[in-house]
């Protein structure tokens, strides 16, 4: 709304503040909301920033992940030019950390990436179809949530060997119970409230209900259940490498790099350090991002 203010200067229109001000949306809304979370912008920017190295490890890294040179192996950081120092075959421990970045990332990302394709699938089958197939799918999900996680990821790995690809399906395959649960719960609540009623009255297929009206609704969840599952496939990633079934060689894990510290430990203190504190500040960063975002996505602090 506008008005016209007349008097003994020119009539001016002066615009209503409350008619300027954007409609309400629960995204715009949210995004305010995080912005003033300091904590979980500082981890965000620690996220990003780990995206940026990972993505440009080839351009940011000293040297080659597997270039070895044995006469200067075990360096201590700041020898001989090596920042962080060398580890037990002369690679720099400074380029093999940039680079497990980029492998502790492909491995959180495509898990996720899995698990939503068979989370979501199945969760969206057994939510809205329900019967048969909701019981099927919960058995199901009783068989794979008492199994251990990590002992079924070393189960598989020991059947199909270890490497990059075996070890993001191994944890992939693991990691979509609980975002099935997600949307099997969010569809049930949802499937008979009226706006899909109407649907179904005017004709509207199932599968088009699922998939533009009820699956968009459980968003919130998802995101959430997403952001808090990358760190949880990078530390079962970083278990697995650690034990040494994970990612072979050459490529570096963060993991590995923890358990092939051990036998020098004690002395050559760097080699475990550097990797146990970027494997925790990346739980750390994630884990708040999520915390972050389940605050400001919640619909019951929306004014």
């Amino acid at each position: 709304m506008s008005a016209v203010v007349s008097g003994a200067e020119e009539p001016r229109i002066v615009q209503d503040p409350i008619a300027a001000r954007p409609p309400s949306n629960l995204w715009r809304d949210a995004a305010i909301r995080f912005s003033k979370n300091k904590l979980a912008m500082g981890a965000l920017f620690i996220v990003a920033a780990m995206i940026f190295t990972g993505i440009f490890a080839n351009f940011l890294a000293p040297q080659s992940y597997s270039f070895a040179r044995l006469a200067d192996a075990r360096l201590f950081p700041g020898d001989r030019g090596y920042l962080l120092g060398t580890d037990e075959v002369g690679r720099d421990l400074l380029s093999r950390l940039i680079y497990g970045a980029r492998i502790s990332l492909i491995v959180g990302f495509s898990v996720q990436g899995i698990a939503l394709l068979v989370g979501v699938s199945l969760g969206l089958l057994a939510g809205f179809l329900g019967g048969w197939v909701d019981f099927l799918v919960m058995r199901v999900i009783e068989v794979f949530t008492a199994i251990p996680q990590l002992l079924f990821a070393l189960f598989l790995i020991s059947i199909f060997g270890g490497g990059l690809f075996n070890v993001i399906c191994a944890i992939g395959l693991i990691g979509w119970v609980e975002i099935c649960r997600i949307t099997r719960a969010q569809l049930i609540s949802l499937r008979e409230k009226e706006f899909i009623e109407a649907a179904r009255a005017v004709g509207v297929p199932n599968f088009r209900i699922a998939v533009r009206h009820l699956l968009p609704n459980a968003l919130t969840p998802l995101i959430i259940a997403v952001t808090l599952g990358i760190p949880t496939a990078i530390f079962t990633e970083a278990g697995l490498s650690f034990l040494g079934l994970g990612i072979n060689d050459p490529l570096p894990s963060w993991g590995k790099m923890v358990g092939n510290s051990f036998s020098y430990i004690r002395v050559y203190w760097h080699l475990g350090l550097f990797p146990t504190l970027l494997i925790a500040l990346t739980m750390l960063s994630f884990s708040f991002v999520g915390d972050g975002l389940r605050d400001a996505l919640d619909p019951r602090l929306r004014k």
